[in-house]
């Protein structure tokens, strides 16, 4: 007997549970009748006197209300009523929180019975701080994940927090970007649902450009046309020595520098992590040719800081003709006079170039987690898709939306925005290197003597090849025999 209670007990609880997500989740609307009592009792394998005992309950929550001779429908929610909250984390730092918080109003209309509140944390030690959130029961329902916190959540070894959801729409065929689906594929399965992404591009002054006689958009083929464009749109020194604009900035940042390693065929680790691959001739050489843009063809200036943002400011100050960017920082662009547009990047022995983006990830312990997927199914759709092609550069990963010239704003969009088409089947998530998010950080950091002019590129490169050698406990690390 005490079985049959349990079993009894258990229908129950689903039942209410069940009818409860729905209506808070929005799939059941106000002023919208539910199943019969009947119908609900042959469902649940429940008495009627059951089924209205537990309505009773929804009734006392304020969620419905019974219509005499009609049956029960969902409550318009009353001003006193406490709403449920849902807790989505952003990034400071990120270009797009305008724009969420237009997609959070749109949710909430169509969502009476839900709040979302979100938490904006720093980009420092962002990751770590949704971990210790999550393990401490305090951790938001949701998050942004850039490609960046991909990275640190696999090296954390914590995507057991998360329930790896993506909207089932947005996997079929044609709806987005296979490429995309790649920056958050971990082992096979998904950590975070894609929702907006960004190749690195050139972006490129077309008044500079002019001024140099160079025609706009330049179809840069290889290295050696970007070195020849560089040249021409480089102005000559003054009488002191100074140049007023540069035809390239050459950007040390990690999404960045990569590209040209990349189009070499270049890798850092071996692909099984055995051994580093660092002192490889095509490294050493992609190397060379990135310092030889700063100090021996002298068509960008010289600095040797990580941060892409100094080749950007630089940009906007119209003190450079041309910079590898991204579509997320475009969005910087539009408070500046600039005459501006995006070209395809040159090629190496190969077209590649980096894919960064961002996707929504749910935490597995979250008490809401299916409204937390009715949250990540609206930010994908169609409505909230548009919200960020309308109000900003960022690339909507829904490519009826992306794709959609309607939408485009020349006082937001390049006039070639449609140029991530080109480069994208040939964009790679950095993680194709091989390399966890703190052997990046050490590369960054490695790399400091060589971007400075104080070490060659075949020194660095055997130099940080012995380095991480040494750290997955090669013997004779860096002396060419694990080659």
């Amino acid at each position: 007997m005490l079985r049959r209670r349990n079993e009894f007990h258990e229908r129950y609880e689903r039942f209410v549970q069940e009818l409860r997500n729905e209506i808070v989740a929005g799939v059941l609307q106000p002023g919208e009748f539910i199943l019969p009592e009947n119908t609900l009792s042959q469902k649940y394998e429940m008495s009627r006197v059951s089924i209205r005992k537990a309505l009773d309950e929804l009734v006392n929550e304020g969620l419905i209300e019974k219509i005499a001779g009609k049956g029960n429908r969902v409550k318009v929610p009353d001003e006193d009523r406490t709403p449920v909250v849902l807790r989505l984390a952003w990034f400071s730092s990120s270009y797009e929180i305008p724009i969420i918080e237009k997609m959070i109003e749109a949710f909430e209309r169509k969502h009476p019975f839900v709040q979302v509140e979100m938490v904006l944390y720093s980009e420092d030690f962002y990751t770590e701080t949704i971990i210790r959130s999550i393990e401490d029961g305090q951790g938001p329902d949701l998050f942004i994940m850039s490609d960046q916190h991909f990275r640190e959540w696999t090296e954390s070894g914590r995507t057991n927090l998360l329930t790896g959801y993506v909207p089932p729409r947005l996997m079929e065929e044609g709806v987005s970007y296979p490429r995309v689906f790649e920056l958050f594929n971990h082992e096979g399965g998904m950590l975070a649902a894609p929702f907006v992404f960004s190749p690195v591009v050139i972006c490129y002054n077309r008044s500079i450009f002019r001024q140099h006689g160079l025609s706009h958009p330049v179809s840069l083929g290889d290295w050696q046309q970007l070195l020849e464009v560089a040249k021409a749109s480089t102005s000559a020194p003054n009488e002191d020595g100074m140049t007023d604009h540069y035809g390239f900035c050459f950007s040390s940042s990690p999404n960045r520098w990569p590209v040209f390693l990349l189009q070499n065929d270049g890798s850092i680790m071996a692909a099984d992590r055995s051994r580093s691959t660092m002192a490889d001739e095509r490294n050493i050489e992609a190397l060379e040719f990135c310092v030889s843009l700063m100090y021996k063809e002298h068509v960008s200036p010289i600095f040797s800081h990580g941060s892409s943002h100094l080749a950007e400011s630089l940009f906007m100050k119209e003190r450079v003709a041309m910079i590898m960017s991204t579509y997320y920082f475009m969005n910087e662009f539009r408070d500046h006079s600039i005459d501006w547009d995006v070209m395809t990047l040159p090629k190496g022995t190969k077209p590649a170039t980096i894919l960064l983006g961002g996707g929504l990830s749910i935490n597995a312990a979250s008490s809401h987690r299916n409204i937390a997927e009715k949250l990540v199914d609206f930010m994908t759709g169609e409505e909230a898709q548009k919200l960020l092609k309308q109000y900003g550069c960022t690339i909507p990963v829904l490519r009826s939306v992306a794709e959609d010239d309607s939408l485009l704003n020349p006082d937001i969009h390049p006039q070639h925005y449609n140029r991530y088409l080109e480069v994208l089947p040939h964009a790679y998530p950095l993680h194709i290197l091989n390399m966890n998010q703190s052997e990046i950080l050490t590369l960054l950091d490695e790399l400091n003597l060589l971007w400075a002019g104080m070490e060659t590129p075949a020194d660095t490169c055997t130099r940080i090849e012995q380095l991480f050698n040494s750290r997955l406990g090669l013997k004779g690390a860096g002396t060419g025999m694990e080659k």
